[in-house]
């Protein structure tokens, strides 16, 4: 992954040469969409029962603080995922916080 990080307005992004940007959303420039893979299954999740479903093998829980939020919590750990009410607003960053909070488990892939 080569590019440029630039911060603006509070919010880095990867810019890259080819037109692409780091952020994983669909944009006229021609980047691609990103979307997380559950490893063991090799399925892409689709939703957030999915998603929960997953998450809850691993010994996260469903967290009810924040009701603009979509968070979960594990016991064990002081980690907090932190993700938007709505499946379709899901972004990279909220993809790759999934992905260090639970290492080798999931994984953020090009659609």
């Amino acid at each position: 992954m080569s590019g440029v990080w630039v911060f603006k307005n509070g919010v880095i992004r990867l810019e890259n040469p080819g037109g692409e940007q780091g952020d994983g959303q669909s944009r006229p420039g021609g980047s691609r969409r990103k979307v997380l893979v559950h490893l063991p299954t090799n399925e892409v999740i689709s939703s957030y029962d999915m998603l929960e479903t997953k998450l809850r093998e691993l010994g996260w829980e469903r967290y009810s603080g924040d009701s603009s939020l979509v968070q979960f919590h594990k016991r064990s750990s002081v980690y907090l995922i932190s993700l938007p009410r709505e499946f379709s607003r899901l972004s990279t960053v909220h993809m790759y916080d999934i992905v260090v909070k639970s290492r080798n488990v999931f994984e953020v892939r090009d659609a």
